[in-house]
């Protein structure tokens, strides 16, 4: 591992891009269905989820209903960041809980990066020509039936936010050099109904990043570090 200037350099948004350019086929990485049988066995293959960090869990037993986030990589002068958003604690689902911006897919989207940008846009107001599309991450399927398609942006600096105060109750950022750090990608459990379960904990100042979210970020520093 470099020193912290050198891995500010090589964490740059052209070295990202390549990173996800080199990645981009066979369908693991790249958008676009799959084409053949091969490429749907590469796609199944890259899907993981909750029952990743606990073996005996069964997936959910109804449809899984798609949707889709925006991974956003600001690009700052100090270095790239994750933007972040905290989900109001009335919320139904996943109330007060760490999440990239994004929604489930509706029938009117062309497709799940479709999805995620007009998802971003009514949750926290930013502006698609911000950003510029590089990847996609592994297809996430959630315990709670959700299968997730997370798009990967480059966001362009200077921007403007607008909340929406009913889903959104915070938006920040977390440096990218810590979310690649492996230091950081902490195991925790929770017996949750009567069931053990493992998942992933990025404890980032006086907030701790967990669940899906979680499993997207280590997922996301796997894809960068190789």
């Amino acid at each position: 591992m470099q020193g912290e200037g050198g891995e500010l350099r090589r964490l740059s948004r052209e070295w990202v891009m390549e990173r996800f350019a080199q990645l981009g086929a066979p369908g693991r990485r790249g958008f676009g269905g799959a084409v053949d049988a091969a490429e749907a066995a590469a796609l199944r293959h890259a899907t993981r989820g909750d029952h990743d960090l606990n073996p005996g869990m069964t997936l959910p037993s109804t449809a899984l209903r798609p949707a889709a986030v925006l991974v956003p990589l600001v690009d700052r002068p100090e270095g790239i960041s994750v933007l972040l958003t905290q989900r109001t604690a009335h919320l139904t689902a996943h109330a007060g809980q760490i999440a990239f911006p994004g929604g489930s897919v509706d029938p009117e989207d062309v497709d799940a990066v479709a999805a995620a940008l007009r998802e971003t846009e009514e949750e926290i107001g930013l502006a698609r020509e911000h950003v510029t599309l590089i990847g996609r991450l592994d297809t996430y399927v959630t315990g709670t039936g959700f299968e997730i398609t997370p798009a990967v942006g480059i966001v362009s600096t200077p921007f403007t936010l607008s909340i929406d105060p009913f889903e959104v109750a915070d938006v920040f950022e977390v440096p990218l050099t810590f979310v690649v750090d492996p230091v950081n990608h902490r195991r925790t459990e929770r017996i949750f109904e009567e069931r053990r379960r493992v998942f992933f904990v990025l404890p980032y100042e006086n907030r701790n990043i967990w669940g899906a979210t979680a499993g997207m970020l280590v997922n996301l520093a796997e894809v960068l570090a190789g």
